[in-house]
């Protein structure tokens, strides 16, 4: 935690008073030497006068200067820590692409192998419609997952195209609703009223596919999802919070691996990616029974607290 010793203005105004430590006793000596020197007493007043405004503008240009470099030295020192995130970033994402286009090619090739061996089945049988019928079941449920992976790739492209970037949280949360059925579900949103996070522009589908899946897999009984801002510990905590039916505990981490679920298998997959980026984390900490309960975690130079309208 930095003193107020250290902050840039104070510093400034410390050199402004030593130098005027300094100078005064200067300029009080030539004042007493003009009084030997200069006969009338206008010219003594002329001489003290323009002497002590001419100290008064050293110390203050010696603050105006002092001030500005330590206001510019904290400037670039905002903008490399953001650049060095930025970098941060790029790395993590080129990874990712890389290791999804590896994955994606693997896993459509193996689709492709099974296509191909229930239609060779699927000819072997042709006289057989039940079985004909039960193979083009099975070859219409790979071609739909190859779909899937072809769009969850797309979506995952979008990852790092554009750079990260400082963004309202409010209204992320509030953009990611739209197009949502949330009538009969009452979403609270509790803690700091504003405040900004250094995250991949893709942060308002993380939590569009927060409330998507709550409505999907919290249950019938669930009517109410609430969100919170805190500040723990020089981080920023967000709790995504519904009254649904919860997680089972043996699923809290499984729940995030790719093509795990009953709809895609890749939104919260795909949601921790998208965090990971600017070293943002998520885990589920809820009840089971009561309720599921994300908690999204965002390292200190990663956000600002915004002062309130």
């Amino acid at each position: 935690m930095r003193t107020w010793l250290c902050r840039p203005p104070v510093q400034a105004l410390l050199v402004a008073v030593f130098l005027l430590a300094v100078l005064l006793p200067y300029w009080w000596l030539a004042a007493l030497w003009c009084r030997d020197i200069l006969r009338t007493e206008d010219q003594q007043f002329a001489f003290i006068t323009t002497t002590f405004l001419l100290v008064m503008v050293i110390a203050d240009s010696a603050f105006l200067t002092r001030y500005y470099q330590a206001k510019r030295k904290h400037e670039l020192a905002c903008m490399t820590e953001e650049l060095r995130i930025s970098e941060e970033s790029l790395r993590i994402t080129i990874k990712k692409l890389n290791l999804l286009s590896s994955i994606t090619r693997h896993d459509i090739r193996n689709n492709l192998v099974g296509m191909k061996i229930y239609l060779d089945l699927s000819r072997a049988t042709a006289g057989d419609w039940e079985k004909t019928e039960e193979y083009l079941a099975k070859e219409e449920q790979i071609a739909d997952a190859i779909e899937r992976q072809l769009d969850f790739s797309r979506a995952y492209e979008s990852l790092g195209a554009a750079h990260p970037d400082f963004q309202d949280l409010t209204t992320c949360i509030g953009q990611a609703q739209a197009g949502l059925d949330l009538a009969g579900t009452r979403v609270t949103l509790t803690g700091i009223p504003r405040v900004e996070i250094f995250a991949d522009p893709l942060l308002q589908k993380v939590f569009h596919n927060l409330f998507d899946n709550a409505l999907r897999h919290a249950g019938h009984g669930m009517n109410a999802i609430t969100i919170a801002i805190t500040e723990t510990d020089s981080r920023l905590r967000i709790t995504f919070e519904d009254n649904g039916s919860g997680i089972p505990k043996n699923l809290k981490e499984r729940i995030f691996d790719r093509g795990y679920g009953t709809n895609t298998g890749f939104g919260l997959f795909l949601i921790r990616e998208i965090l990971d980026i600017t070293r943002i984390t998520i885990k589920e900490t809820g009840t089971p029974g009561a309720g599921a309960r994300f908690e999204i975690t965002v390292p200190a130079g990663a956000y600002r607290i915004l002062p309130g309208k």
